[in-house]
């Protein structure tokens, strides 16, 4: 019981300031578009649907390490709480992919993204981050996980003898765990078939766009020494352009450090505790990676969502505008 409590603390103080944190600023940004009508268009509304998952997914963010715990819950709540938190992350990770896709799309080809289904058929494109999730995490649901039926006459029998009385509760309810929702090859599907690929998809097209850019930087750069006679305007423009790519160069690689690189580790620990067969779900520093790596993969829409003014700027007003209210009312109590 001890020990129990220990981990539930723990989760407790990692995730809930993580997650008030990932709620009230995925609130922020969906304000600010929903105010804004010229955000109305197609590629905010997959930004949209991503900080809707993102929100999900942090008020999920408190119940997805209490999946390595194991609870004395029936077979229905265990279900429940198992699939539903799986599926609010796996909803998240495909809209973060659709919002990389699309945008790698309008970059690629600008002249001619509109063309592309991702745009004519955006209802489609959203039902597909929505749907596969929710069909894939109601797989246990309907039949593939490894729960046993518990035997109420054996388990009446040893309430009995153990614990008189408790023989009228046996079969109720039973040990929860996540090995009796999720089958090994159900865990390996998911990590290997729709996690990895998710990743490293999203890995292609950034590195994808970086390298675009650099080759519009020295097509640029060659325009203007081609036109250019002033050497010493010249060289400071090359070195500004050269500043901002680097800039974001940097800026890519710290969000990967940050964002997907405890992530990464978190699913390196799963996958081998599976592979050895070792339950390492209970331990301190399981417990602390599956927060940070859940919660760090969270923050990457805010990152994209708080970068851009546009989605920013009426709540900005907003609290100007609250800001300059207070110091007048405070100035004419002053002068009263």
């Amino acid at each position: 019981m001890d020990d129990n409590l220990s981990r539930e603390n723990l989760i407790f103080y990692l995730t809930v300031p993580l997650s008030t944190v990932i709620i009230l600023a995925n609130l922020f940004i969906i304000l600010g578009i929903a105010c804004n009508r010229q955000l109305h268009n197609t590629p905010n509304y997959f930004f949209f649907s991503l900080l809707v998952a993102d929100l999900c997914t942090g008020i999920a963010l408190p119940f997805i390490p209490r999946m390595g715990l194991d609870r004395r819950l029936d077979f229905k709540r265990c279900l429940l709480m198992y699939i539903f938190p799986n599926f609010l992350f796996l909803s998240f990770l495909f809209n973060l992919v659709i919002v990389h896709y699309e945008r790698y799309l309008c970059i690629v080809s600008p002249l001619h993204h509109s063309q592309f289904w991702v745009h004519q058929y955006f209802p489609l494109a959203l039902l597909m981050a929505w749907l596969p999730p929710l069909l894939y995490a109601s797989l246990p649901a309907f039949g593939w996980n490894n729960w046993v039926e518990p035997n109420t006459n054996k388990s009446s029998k040893l309430n009995e003898t153990l614990i008189p009385g408790a023989g009228n509760n046996s079969g109720e309810e039973e040990v929860c765990s996540y090995k009796q929702v999720f089958p090994v090859a159900f865990i390996y599907l998911e990590v290997y078939g729709l996690v990895l690929p998710a990743m490293l998809s999203i890995v292609g097209m950034t590195v994808r766009v970086l390298w675009i850019a650099r080759k519009q930087l020295r097509n640029i750069c060659k325009l203007q020494r081609a036109v250019d006679r002033l050497q010493q305007q010249q060289s400071d423009h090359e070195q500004q352009l050269n500043l901002r790519y680097a800039k974001c160069v940097a800026a890519v690689s710290l969000t990967f450090l940050v964002c997907w690189v405890p992530y990464i580790v978190y699913q390196h620990m799963s996958v081998a505790a599976l592979q050895s067969g070792m339950s390492s779900s209970n331990s301190s520093l399981y417990i602390i990676m599956s927060c940070t790596g859940i919660g760090s993969m969270a923050i990457i829409p805010l990152i994209l969502g708080l970068a851009n003014r546009q989605y920013t700027k009426p709540i900005s007003r907003v609290m100007v505008k609250l800001r300059n209210r207070c110091r007048g009312q405070n100035s004419r109590d002053i002068t009263l």
